[in-house]
Formats: C-alpha cells, sequence, structure tokens
C-alpha cells in the first residue's frame, strides 16, 4: 500500500489518529481522549498538521505553524516554527521527512515567513536541511547547605518583594510580562493564550492530570510586574532532616533587580536543601547570588532553540550589530531556498544587506550563519572547527565584534 501526506486539522479521527503517531514517535504510551481532541481542535493551529497515512494507520507526522523570534535589539522576524516530527521505525529512511520539510520551507518562504525554527529531539537530522543550534542552555543544581546565602536574608526596600501568586493572577499578569521580557531577550519566542492556559490548568485534557506548581511574583519599589518564577517542590526526608528538592519550571525577570530577588527568594526557602534550576540562561545570574559559586555545579549543557533562514536580507537586516562595519558573506543551502553572497554593511542607523561580487569575507552554511546570528556562537571558534572559511585572516574577528551581545541569547520555551 502506498503511503499518501494529507492535513489532518479537518477530520477529527485523522488527527486522533496523528496525536497517537506523535507519541508513539517520543515513545511516549500516552493514550488519546476524545477530550483532548476536541480541546485542541478548537484552542490549537492545526492548519498545518500533517501526516503520511498507508490506510488508517499514521506513519509519520508533521506540523508547523506561527511564531516571532526576537532579535537582538528588540526587533522580532517572523518564523516558521517546525515541531511535531517523527517517522515509524517501519519507515525510515523512505524519504517522508525529506518531502514534509521540504514543501513545508518552500511554502513558508512564499508566505513571507524570514526564518524556521525548532528543537530536534536529535541533532543529527536537522542540518541536512539547513538549521543549526541559534540558542544554548543550562542547568544548575544548588546544593544550599554550602551557598552561605543568609536565609534571613529579606532584601533591600528597593528592590521591591515577592509575594505567592494564584493561577488566576498568573493569568491575568503573565502574559504582559512576557511581552516585555521577551522584547529584551534575544532568542525568546511568542506565548500564545493556550501557553498560559495549559500551564494555570483552565485546559487539562492530556494524557497526564494537571499538577498546580508554586507561583511566586516579583513587584518592583513601584508595585510593577518584574517577574514571575514557577516551580514545584519534591519532599524528601535525610536522616529524619528535611531534604527536598524546589525544581525550577521557568523563571522570568524583565530586569536584572527581579532575577536576583526571585533567585534569592528561592534559594532561601527552608525544608529545600537543593535548588535545580531547570532550563537557564547560559548566563543566568544564579551561581553569582551565591557568595560560594561552587554550590552551583551544572548538571545540563546543551542547545536547544535552532534556526534556519529563508530570507537572508530580511534575517539580518532585523537585528542590530556591536560595531559598524561591512562584510561579505557567501551563504550556503543546502535547500536552494536562502544561499547566495551579501554585502552586510552595518551601522548606528541599521543594517543593509545587498547581493555583492565582492570576494566573501566568510564562506559558510545556513547552519552555521544561525549559529552566529543571535550572538550565542563565535566565528572564530566555528573556523578553528573547520565549519567556517576565512575569505580574509581578521574576518572571523570581525564577524565576532558584528554578531556577539552582551548576554548570550536565550529561549525559555519548548515548543
Amino acid at each position: 500500500m502506498s503511503a499518501q501526506s494529507r492535513l489532518v486539522a479537518h477530520d477529527p479521527d485523522d488527527f486522533a489518529t496523528w496525536i497517537q503517531a506523535v507519541r508513539t514517535g517520543f515513545l511516549d504510551s500516552g493514550a488519546v481522549s476524545a477530550e483532548e481532541v476536541a480541546e485542541r481542535r478548537a484552542r490549537q493551529d492545526i492548519s498545518r498538521a500533517a501526516g503520511v497515512f498507508e490506510g488508517d494507520r499514521c506513519v509519520a507526522t508533521y506540523m508547523s505553524f506561527d511564531q516571532e523570534v526576537t532579535v537582538p535589539g528588540g526587533g522580532v522576524v517572523a518564523s516558521n516554527a517546525v515541531t511535531a516530527v517523527t517517522v515509524n521505525p517501519t519507515h525510515r529512511r523512505r524519504g517522508l521527512l525529506r518531502g514534509l520539510i521540504t514543501e513545508d520551507l518552500r511554502t513558508a518562504k512564499d508566505r513571507g515567513d524570514v526564518v524556521s525554527t525548532l528543537l530536534p529531539a536529535e541533532y543529527l537530522i536537522y542540518g541536512r536541511f539547513g538549521y543549526g543550534p541559534t540558542t544554548s542552555s543550562l542547568e544548575w543544581r544548588v546544593e544550599l547547605m554550602r551557598g552561605g546565602l543568609d536565609p534571613q536574608r529579606s532584601g533591600q526596600p528597593d528592590e521591591g518583594s515577592v509575594a505567592f501568586a494564584d493561577a488566576a493572577e498568573v493569568r491575568a499578569i503573565g502574559p504582559e510580562l512576557y511581552e516585555r521580557f521577551r522584547l529584551s531577550q534575544p532568542g525568546a519566542i511568542t506565548r500564545n493564550q493556550l501557553f498560559w492556559d495549559l500551564r494555570t490548568g483552565v485546559v487539562t485534557a492530556g494524557p497526564r492530570p494537571w499538577e498546580r506548581p508554586f507561583w511566586a511574583v516579583h513587584r518592583d519599589a513601584d508595585g510593577v510586574v518584574q517577574g514571575l518564577l514557577t516551580y514545584r517542590v519534591k519532599h524528601a526526608m535525610e536522616r529524619n532532616l528535611d531534604a527536598g528538592v524546589a525544581a525550577v519550571e521557568t523563571l522570568i525577570a524583565a530586569t536584572p533587580a527581579a532575577e536576583r530577588a526571585l533567585w534569592v527568594f528561592l534559594l532561601s526557602h527552608d525544608r529545600v536543601t537543593t535548588v535545580e534550576s531547570g532550563s537557564a540562561p547560559v548566563d543566568s545570574l544564579l551561581p553569582l547570588v551565591l557568595p560560594d559559586r561552587r554550590a552551583a555545579s551544572v548538571m545540563g549543557d546543551y542547545d536547544f532553540l535552532w534556526l534556519r533562514p529563508l530570507d537572508l536580507p530580511r534575517m539580518l537586516e532585523a537585528r542590530t550589530y556591536g560595531v559598524e562595519d561591512e562584510i561579505v558573506l557567501d551563504v550556503r543551502d543546502p535547500l536552494g531556498l536562502a544561499g547566495g553572497r551579501y554585502l552586510l554593511a552595518a551601522s548606528e542607523k541599521g543594517a543593509c544587506v545587498t547581493p555583492t561580487t565582492r570576494n566573501a569575507d566568510l564562506v559558510l552554511d545556513t547552519g552555521a550563519l544561525a549559529s552566529l546570528y543571535l550572538g550565542d556562537e563565535s566565528a572564530v571558534r566555528l573556523l578553528a572547527a573547520e565549519q567556517l572559511e576565512a575569505g580574509r585572516a581578521e574576518a572571523p574577528v570581525r564577524a565576532d565584534l558584528l554578531f556577539r551581545t552582551g548576554r548570550r541569547p536565550w529561549c525559555p520555551d519548548g515548543f
């Protein structure tokens, strides 16, 4: 029986089969309920969800949707976000993913999207489609008994205050706070209302029951909400002593003061001996608020958001740059969607990108450019790893002065 690709949004049975195939692809045995199918069809943009079917059986899944990504300087670019990519183990190496992704990327380019983004479950898959890692994350584990932080510290009046919140308050204040945060954080992506409803218990349809976390809100001295912390506590006892673990789900701060205050709040909990940061920026302030920084050890260090260009001029013109300079980039695209040789001219007035026949300063593929784009990677380092070529010896250093940023890009959300 031949396999055929089709969209699944219009048929509830197709969509239910598709969800189950996604779960199977990610080795999740959770069942799909009629309630979940109805909820997702009503509230989620599944207009571009596609499956490859053999008869009634779904053997490959794919979905994309609209997203915005913040770039250095506070600009945003329109992205074709890719998710739910699976191929049944019985149907690998037949070109099913290649067919789905190449058609979708060409459509996205025609639609006017500037980039495409995804979170790869496996590192080796997406480079051949032009993607490259563009943000990184760390996970910290803090042993509080060693940290040296005064548990009685309550902060200074000008640092504002931290208070617990309930789900209704989080839904009321969270979206506006996150919008301010994401426009100042390169690598951050948009959150829709469904995001907040899923994380505050409005929507509970899914393979597992929703459990309420703790929420803590930081307000500055003027009473303005500047930060939101979501965490859970795993209780434990050791030798008749409390040994709880506070595990962060997300910490969003619109100001450095809010970030510091929320970390100090969490690190000062009674009945907790360990704090796990969850996904945190590579340059998080967490270890710096500890008198003994060695109390914070790195549990995980990994790439996170991946990106591939679809419109090179618009992509490069959307961000600001560290110095005024000109550099010629010769970009190779394995799918032929966004390659070419371009002159990037950056100044305090902005950037201008034009096709050129000048000799290239850097020769690189779209994946390497993605790693440079938000400032997470160094051109000097990529040259040393033979992941780009330099037409001029000084070009990688000049590229780093252009692309690198003061604080590293970070994406707090999966999708």
